[in-house]
C-alpha cells in the first residue's frame, strides 16, 4: 500500500513559483535525512510533543528513535503484533518539512535545485530561473508497502514501460522505467512492514537502491541516486532465528529498535481510552479489567509467547463491551419503564472471549480449551481489579443482601432499574461508588455498574455464591 493514492493539499499561494523566487527567498536544498535531523531538533528545543499519539514508549523506544533520527540512520523496528510499530513508523512524516519545492510532472519529487535524471537536468539547465517549481505537502512523502511473498521488484523498484518503448524510447533512457513504490517516494519516508518476508531476491533489489544508488531492471543498470529514510519492521522471531533477511540488508541498517507492549497498567489503559471507539459509557474499572485480561492474557503459559497478544486485543475488548451495553440499551427501549442509558457492566466482558479468540495464537496443547482459558483468565483480571479498587472497604452491606436465601438476579438484559429495585438502599455504596470513580451523583446505570461489580468480585473471592441460569441471568446468592 501506498500514500501515494490520497490527494495532496493546495500549497499556500506566498510561497514562490519559480526556480528564482525559491533562491531568492534563501532556500537551500537539504537531504530527507538532514531535514528531519533538524526539524526534530527544532520540536526539541521548542519542548514540543516530537511523535503524538504515541502511547508508552517515551523512556525506552523512542529516545531510540531519536538517536538514529539525528544520526542519520535507517532503522529497523523489531516486535512482536500490535505494538504500534507501523503507526510510530508513519508518525515519522510530520518531522518533515510541511512543503517542500519539486519539478512539477517528477514522478521521483526531484528537488529543483538537485535534479536526478538527465532530462530533469536539461529542463533545469534551459529554464534557469524562470522555471516554474511545484510544492508538495509532506502527508505525500511518505510509501510504505506490506512485504508479501508475492512482492516483485516491478512493486518496489520498477520495471521496463513497453509503452514507453514502442514510442521510440530506448533502454539507456531512463524514461523507459515505470518506477516501483520505492524510487517514487524519493525524498520521503519509506516503510517495509514484514521485512522477513520479501523474498531474498527482492531484498538484493533493496539493497542495491540503498546501498550502491542504482537499480537493476531487465538487465539494464540505472544510476539513481534516491534520498529517502527507510524503516522496516519485523517480528524479532523471525528476524533473529529463521535468518530470512539477507546479511547484507540487516547491515543496511544503522539502528535496530526493539519495541515492546505497555510496560505497566496505566500505559495500557492509556492506550485503550486513545484508540477505541466507545459507542457506549464504559466506567473506568470496566476498562481496567479489560487491560488487565489483555496483561493476563499476554502472560499465560497457554498463549504462544513469540506470536505476542497485539495492543488491539484490549482496544477490540473495550469496543465490544461498549458495544454490549448499546445493544442492552436497545433491547430495552421496546420494554416498559425508562429508557435505559448505555453503560457498561462487568458482565458485559463475557462475550469477549468468543469474539477475541481468533486475536490469541494458543499453544498447540490447548486446543478446544480456548474459550475456557480466556474465561478464566478474565476471571482472574476482575479479581484484581476488584481487590485494587476496593480494599478495605465494609462490604457487608452487600452480603447481607443474599443473606437468608433471598438473592439478586443481573445479566446481558437486565435493566439497572430492575437491578437497583432488587438491591434497595446498601449501607456502603456510596463510598464504593466513590471508589470506582462514578461520582456523587451516578445515574442509574452507573450505580448498576457498580453494584454488578461488587457481586461479582464477593463472588470471585468466595464471599457469595453463584449461578447462571437457563435464560442467561445471573443469580447472587448464598455463600460461597
Amino acid at each position: 500500500m501506498s500514500v501515494h493514492t490520497q490527494v495532496s493539499p493546495v500549497p499556500p499561494a506566498e510561497l514562490p513559483g519559480t526556480l528564482g523566487a525559491l533562491r531568492a527567498a534563501g532556500h537551500h536544498y537539504r537531504t530527507v535525512k538532514q531535514e528531519l535531523r533538524d526539524n526534530l531538533l527544532a520540536r526539541m528545543r521548542a519542548g514540543e510533543e516530537r511523535f503524538p499519539g504515541i502511547v508508552g514508549y517515551e523512556d525506552t523506544v523512542l529516545p531510540e528513535v531519536e538517536r538514529a533520527l539525528l544520526a542519520g540512520h535507517d532503522m529497523v523496528l523489531l516486535g512482536e503484533r500490535g505494538q504500534g510499530k507501523t503507526r510510530l513508523i508513519r508518525s515519522l512524516g510530520a518531522l518533515l518539512d510541511e512543503w517542500t519545492p519539486v519539478l512539477p510532472g517528477s514522478v521521483l519529487n526531484e528537488h529543483p535545485m538537485h535534479p536526478l535524471t538527465p532530462a530533469s537536468r536539461a529542463l533545469v539547465e534551459s529554464a534557469g530561473d524562470d522555471l516554474p517549481i511545484g510544492w508538495l505537502h509532506r502527508s505525500m512523502r511518505y510509501g510504505e508497502k506490506l512485504a508479501t511473498p508475492d512482492t516483485s521488484v516491478g512493486d518496489l523498484i520498477g520495471d521496463v514501460d513497453p509503452v514507453r518503448l514502442a514510442q521510440g524510447r530506448t533502454l539507456g533512457d531512463p524514461e523507459t522505467i515505470h518506477f516501483g513504490l520505492v524510487p517514487r517516494t524519493n525524498r520521503g519516508v519509506f516503510a517495509v512492514n514484514e521485512l522477513p518476508d520479501l523474498a531474498e531476491r527482492i531484498q538484493v533489489a533493496l539493497l542495491n537502491v540503498l546501498e550502491e544508488r542504482d537499480i537493476q531492471v531487465r538487465g539494464y543498470q540505472l544510476r539513481l541516486p534516491l534520498d529517502l529514510l527507510l524503516v522496516a519492521s519485523a517480528n524479532p522471531e523471525d528476524y533473529t532465528n529463521r535468518g530470512r533477511i539477507i546479511t547484507p540488508l540487516k547491515d543496511r541498517f544503522g539502528a535496530e529498535i526493539r519495541t515492546h507492549y505497555p510496560l505497566d497498567l496505566e500505559l495500557e489503559l492509556a492506550l485503550i481510552r486513545q484508540e477505541a471507539d466507545l459507542v457506549a459509557g464504559v466506567p473506568e474499572h470496566v476498562l481496567e479489567v479489560l487491560a488487565r485480561f489483555a496483561r493476563e492474557v499476554r502472560e499465560s503459559p497457554s498463549v504462544d509467547p513469540r506470536s505476542g497478544v497485539s495492543a488491539r486485543f484490549a482496544v477490540a475488548a473495550a469496543e465490544t463491551v461498549a458495544a454490549a451495553a448499546l445493544r442492552r440499551s436497545g433491547l430495552l427501549a421496546a420494554g416498559p419503564g425508562s429508557p435505559e442509558a448505555p453503560v457498561a457492566r462487568v458482565g458485559d466482558a463475557a462475550s469477549v472471549t468468543s469474539t477475541l479468540r481468533g486475536k490469541v495464537e494458543f499453544e498447540s496443547g490447548e486446543e478446544g480449551r480456548e474459550i475456557e482459558v480466556l474465561g478464566h483468565l478474565l476471571r482472574t483480571a476482575t479479581a484484581e481489579t476488584f481487590r485494587a479498587r476496593l480494599a478495605g472497604l465494609d462490604l457487608s452491606g452487600f452480603t447481607a443482601l443474599v443473606a437468608e436465601g433471598a438473592v439478586v438476579e443481573t445479566g446481558e438484559l437486565v435493566s439497572s432499574a430492575e437491578l437497583l429495585r432488587q438491591v434497595g438502599t446498601v449501607p456502603g455504596l456510596a463510598k464504593v461508588l466513590d471508589r470506582l470513580g462514578l461520582g456523587d451523583a451516578p445515574s442509574p446505570e452507573e450505580a448498576a455498574a457498580g453494584i454488578e461489580f461488587v457481586l461479582e468480585g464477593l463472588h470471585l473471592t468466595r464471599r457469595l455464591g453463584k449461578d447462571v441460569t437457563d435464560a442467561g441471568r445471573t443469580v447472587y446468592g448464598g455463600r460461597g
